[in-house]
């Protein structure tokens, strides 16, 4: 075996390697966490970065939402934070929307690591915190500085030692101050926990720096990618959604360019920016833009800069993808996870046989407050604040059948109801698959969800509904029958908005559906025993494989 095959394989290993440590780095997080959308449900993110600020790893556990933003935050601790200023146990914070992750609850820690007295890489995170002040967790505001406790580009820790006077600010902009301040050190700790591993595995291959191993990671993630470009259609491809928006519907415009280079999506043309907090920070459209672009172009790809630098995201300044401060932006997720679907309306004009169809795609993020009988906070007056993650359909796949109650493209495993149950006073009374919700195709898509809820202590509670997909359903391709809309309202029968804060009167349910998944080709051309399965198992009816696709099945199955 020659020098040069030893050597790739050498660098392989550390690369692999590398993998494993940003991995043990989420777990930290997501074991150490205090919130329920961070520990059960995975709303984080983690990874490595070089001195010159580009990710080399993030690990598997994590949103992309989170991830792609977080790598471009690093670059502006570095503007704030050159390297030459750093110390060894320094800690870097923020939560700007617009340097961070898109919104004020996702706080962002970065952290440098120093080995043998030289710094060698950057560790940072990312996690949602329940409540942050402000008007909550939900679309109602009409600017930032509604939305919570905003923190600019602050120092953390320096050399070790805490900042008292910015954790006291913490806990007392939140309804939860123990869980918020518990959340802040769960960050702290999981980028030790990967300076420590980093650390451990320079030592193990007697690395001084991680300088040759970026660049064979960035220049091999980066051909890669191009590689499989190279591999498509060159031309232009167009694109467009409309969503619910909040005082009116949204249209989400694309255009998508394929070339040597690599691939532009350019949002021009998209609806200016909303009044509420609907709109989007442009790191978070050019972060699940460039997911959508990765699913179908470059699957097998590990995330990083060299990975991501054939894609190019462009979008207007005031457009409702690139909101300019001081716009509101807390529920941002709900138009930018609708991206990869409007980049899969492009992609599937140039490969057909690879792109699904459409899915619910925001996450349905049950968030409620009020009074409270089991904080651990305060024994008087206590309040309480929980998101409980739900998730819709994804859309059917080419060859395959969509995913139900399955988040797509978040990643975020839905709460358990014992945990949100244990942490609030409210009682899920059912939470189950939604039959018929699936879009009927060739391949159908995935249901949603049934979900209702009441107080668990006669009390009025608070909804800061947040959801989408009750106007405008997700769309079958190719033949596919569209996914059922989502919706909800009260047990009595009042029907309640799909944005904005609205009250449960005590003694009432309230009820959710979730969004399915659209179909993917003619419904009739789906195998008759894939149809009798889905009667036997209770995700449609008799009556619907008859009319639909033309199939009897007879009572015994």
């Amino acid at each position: 075996m020659t020098t040069d095959a030893l050597k790739t394989i050498r660098m392989q290993i550390m690369w692999n390697r590398l993998i494993a440590v940003v991995e043990e780095q989420a777990q930290a997080l997501l074991r150490t966490a205090f919130s329920p959308i961070v520990r059960e449900a995975g709303d984080l993110s983690a990874g490595v970065f070089d001195p010159r600020g580009r990710m080399l790893a993030q690990a598997v556990t994590g949103t992309p939402g989170h991830v792609n933003s977080m790598a471009e935050s690093v670059n502006h601790f570095l503007r704030h934070f050159p390297v030459e200023t750093m110390n060894e146990g320094d800690i870097y914070i923020t939560n700007d929307p617009w340097m961070g992750t898109g919104h004020l609850n996702d706080f962002v820690l970065t952290t440098p690591c120093f080995h043998r007295g030289r710094l060698v890489g950057l560790f940072s995170c990312t996690s949602h915190l329940t409540d942050i002040g402000g008007i909550g967790f939900g679309p109602d505001a009409t600017d930032v500085h509604m939305e919570g406790i905003y923190i600019p580009m602050l120092k953390l820790a320096d050399r070790g030692v805490f900042n008292e006077t910015l954790m006291a600010m913490v806990r007392a902009n939140t309804r939860q101050p123990v869980e918020s301040e518990g959340d802040v050190y769960s960050l702290a700790a999981c980028n030790d926990v990967g300076c420590e591993r980093l650390v451990e595995m320079m030592t193990e291959f007697d690395l001084d720096d991680l300088d040759e191993l970026g660049e064979y990671i960035c220049d091999n993630s980066r051909r890669a990618v191009l590689d499989e470009i190279a591999k498509l259609p060159r031309g232009e491809y167009r694109s467009s959604m409309r969503v619910d928006g909040y005082e009116s519907p949204i249209d989400l415009v694309a255009k998508l360019e394929i070339t040597d280079e690599g691939i532009t999506v350019d949002y021009d043309g998209t609806s200016p920016k909303s009044n509420y907090g609907v709109n989007v920070p442009m790191a978070y459209t050019s972060a699940y833009t460039c997911f959508g672009l990765s699913c179908i172009v470059s699957a097998d790809v590990p995330n990083n800069w060299g990975s991501l630098a054939p894609f190019k995201v462009l979008a207007p300044e005031g457009c409702v993808l690139n909101a300019p401060y001081p716009s509101p932006v807390c529920s941002r997720h709900i138009i930018g996870q609708m991206l990869p679907d409007v980049v899969f309306g492009a992609l599937t004009q140039a490969v057909p046989d690879r792109v699904p169809a459409e899915g619910a795609a925001c996450l349905w993020n049950v968030s409620m407050r009020g009074e409270s009988d089991r904080s651990a906070n305060q024994t008087s007056g206590a309040l309480f604040m929980v998101t409980a993650v739900c998730n819709g359909g994804t859309g059917a796949r080419p060859s395959k059948d969509g995913l139900s109650a399955t988040a797509y493209p978040s990643g975020v495993r839905g709460t358990p109801v014992e945990i949100n149950e244990s942490v609030s006073p409210v009682v899920f009374w059912r939470k189950e698959l939604r039959r018929g919700s699936c879009g009927h195709g060739r391949h159908r898509g995935g249901l949603g969800q049934v979900i209702e809820i009441e107080s668990a202590i006669g009390e009025d509670f608070e909804l800061l509904a947040s959801f989408d997909r009750v106007d405008h359903p997700p769309r079958g391709r190719y033949g596919g029958h569209d996914g059922e809309p989502g919706g909800l309202w009260l047990a009595s029968g009042a029907v309640l908005n799909g944005k904005g804060t609205q009250r449960i009167p005590v003694g009432e349910r309230l009820i959710l559906h979730t969004p399915g998944g659209a179909g993917f080709g003619d419904p009739h051309d789906r195998d008759p025993a894939e149809v009798a399965a889905d009667v036997a198992a209770g995700r449609i009816s008799r009556e619907t494989a008859k009319a639909v696709h033309g199939v009897d099945v007879a009572a015994s199955g």
